[in-house]
């Protein structure tokens, strides 16, 4: 031991402290994508079932993290538009892998399995045909009601707690029912945004904690910058080549840009993109959706169903593979670039109000939604009535997971083509 040492013990214990910390906060990339793998074909039950499978296999077990960093870091992603458990998951593995190539292993192996399943399912669907398949097929739209009905009932009790948040989601229904199409969908979200600022202001909510990543500023500005351009750049892009591949990555990066409030409303921005301009069936949406409420992972691989079933090419595995990328791009580029900034911009109460007033006007805009399409498309006959509203209570009442609703109303739905 060196005389420096023996002069100031605590400051060696202190520096082995600090040798200790850094050997638990990081690691290899090979280990955060075997973790994530083994989350991303485990985590079922959506965003907030994901994020309590991240809390108990990496704060609890493995403490890569405390609680206090997890909280910031999960009010961060939910703060941001994009698909709030895959923001989380990419910002961990940044954490624990040292970087963004820990990032995108972690993206990779938590995205990949029910992105190849939906994938599959995409390339079946079309042989799959006949009384038993339009059965099971619609069994899937009626899984779709009663999911979006469960994620508003849900989204109601917390994102619309009084009456001002209330009236802000009834004008954005207003404003989605009577300007049909996704700009009506971008102008509800920014009223939401500027009528939050009017009426939603308050006392600041307390924060606690930092969030220390390896992320530089000019790393985040760069990143910031990137999602800018692609969003202003994109659409001048398709125009002026008039390159399909170029109008599936715009209308799916832009759709990836504007989902604030979870990964359900996430629906009537693809419906709005793919469906009114013909690139798929109504039919064929419904039903991927439905079996996306099925697999593990994110509710955002819907995209890659989504891209393998369109009409026109690039359809099949690059169709999926550029709508996959394009919807989950925006929200890792706008984590990436808020990390090294969000201690500073989360303390001030105009960004919450703000915020508050956007997920309130997220709840119209996912009950415009519940209507047409959902609902108008799967429920024709008293029988869907009685199975829908029997799946949205086993969500709410029976607390059973989703992929057995789905099996449940899939099973009904055959059934009823054969009795």
């Amino acid at each position: 031991m060196n005389d420096a040492a023996l002069s100031n013990p605590d400051k060696e214990n202190q520096d082995i402290g600090s040798r200790v910390l850094d050997r638990k906060i990081h690691g290899s990339v090979g280990e955060v994508f075997r973790v994530f793998l083994k989350l991303g074909v485990t985590s079922f039950g959506g965003p907030i079932a994901h994020l309590g499978y991240y809390r108990n296999e990496l704060v609890v077990r493995r403490q890569w993290l405390d609680e206090s960093a997890y909280a910031d870091l999960v009010a961060l992603c939910q703060f941001l538009p994009g698909p709030a458990s895959s923001q989380v998951g990419f910002s961990l593995g940044i954490l624990r892998g040292n970087g963004l190539l820990g990032g995108l292993a972690a993206w990779f192996a938590f995205t990949m399995p029910s992105a190849l399943i939906l994938f599959a399912f995409a390339m079946g669907a079309a042989a799959f045909t006949g009384r038993v398949a339009e059965g099971f097929l619609h069994g899937l739209k009626l899984v779709a009601v009663a999911v979006v009905a469960q994620a508003i009932w849900g989204m109601t009790q917390s994102l619309t707690p009084d009456r001002a948040r209330a009236a802000i989601a009834l004008a954005a229904v207003a404003i989605v029912v009577s300007f049909a199409g996704s700009l009506a969908q971008i102008a509800a979200i920014a009223f939401g945004a500027c009528a939050g600022l009017w009426l939603c202001r308050g006392e600041a909510a307390p924060v606690s904690g930092q969030l220390d990543f390896p992320v530089t500023r000019r790393g985040g500005v760069v990143a910031l910058a990137l999602f800018a351009l692609l969003l202003l750049a994109s659409p001048f892009l398709t125009a002026a080549t008039g390159s399909h591949g170029l109008a599936v990555f715009d209308a799916f990066y832009r759709s990836g840009a504007l989902v604030f409030g979870g990964g359900h409303v996430v629906l009537p921005l693809l419906q709005a993109q793919v469906v009114a301009p013909g690139w798929v069936s109504n039919e064929a949406f419904l039903a991927g959706y439905g079996l996306a409420q099925a697999v593990p992972g994110p509710l955002f691989t819907f995209a890659a169903y989504l891209g393998a079933v369109m009409g026109p090419p690039p359809n099949g595995l690059a169709g999926a593979a550029i709508a996959l990328v394009a919807l989950l791009l925006p929200g890792m580029l706008l984590v990436y670039g808020m990390l090294p900034f969000w201690d500073a911009m989360r303390t001030r109460p105009a960004a919450q109000a703000a915020m508050r007033g956007t997920n309130a006007a997220v709840v119209g805009i996912l009950g415009a939604a519940l209507y047409n399409p959902v609902w108008t498309s799967a429920v024709v006959t008293p029988r869907d009535f009685a199975l829908a509203l029997g799946g949205f209570l086993l969500l709410t009442v029976w607390k059973l997971p989703p992929w057995i609703v789905v099996a449940l109303l899939a099973g009904a739905g055959t059934l009823s083509q054969l009795v």
